[in-house]
């Protein structure tokens, strides 16, 4: 079985009545003035992270075989993330323990040099990913880090299990306590799940990657 975690503040979701059917859907809301129906409400917090990891705690002994990561408005980063879908259930075996969903890999430095000039940061502050890396893994991190823009992905629940509950419960806290901690998440998913998720072969010496052109949105 397939679980779909959708972290929603006030999107329209009626994409949701065009997945497979094998696909079982749990909406986290985070606006309480209009919520999705049957959705589970939370405090407006720590963005999609804090939603995601909501999830993990709360159903860390009944998580799905796979979960799916994604925003209330998947198609922004992931433009056929219903084909995607489709092909998760069709072929489930093909998909490792965490698999980023998007079509665009960016780097940041440690500091949030991306981050400083991104068209939505209008203060134009950084992120102090090194700050973030060191209270979540209790480590040094890496200067740059190479990840999928929009935070949405894949994870297996063995992969997920491989990090103990209480991992799992400081990393919650720290997406509601550290500053900017959802931007310092979408840069760190895969190093989170214990992996390193992205090939670096595919960036071919660039900074930023187009996987797939960059095209207009249909209306979900």
């Amino acid at each position: 079985m397939i679980e779909l975690v959708v972290a929603r503040y006030a999107e329209d979701l009626a994409w949701l009545r065009n997945i497979p059917p094998q696909i079982r859907a749990t909406v986290y809301d985070k606006n309480p003035a209009a919520p999705h129906p049957d959705s589970i409400g939370l405090p407006n917090v720590g963005r999609e992270a804090h939603s995601y990891l909501h999830h993990i705690v709360a159903r860390y002994q009944t998580l799905a075989p796979m979960t799916v990561f994604c925003q209330g408005k998947p198609f922004d980063h992931a433009f056929d993330f219903r084909k995607t879908l489709r092909e998760l259930v069709q072929n489930p075996d093909s998909t490792p323990d965490f698999r980023w969903l998007g079509h665009i890999i960016d780097t940041d430095s440690s500091d949030g040099a991306l981050f400083k000039i991104w068209s939505k940061n209008p203060d134009g502050g950084g992120l102090d990913i090194t700050a973030f890396h060191r209270a979540l893994f209790g480590s040094e991190g890496p200067g740059e880090y190479q990840f999928y823009l929009g935070g949405q992905f894949v994870a297996r629940r063995e992969g997920i299990r491989r990090r103990p509950l209480d991992f799992w419960h400081r990393a919650l806290q720290i997406s509601m306590e550290f500053p900017d901690a959802a931007h310092c998440y979408e840069r760190t998913w895969d190093r989170v799940f214990g992996v390193v998720g992205v090939d670096v072969a595919l960036l071919n010496g660039q900074k930023t990657r187009y996987l797939k052109p960059v095209r207009k949105l249909a209306p979900p």
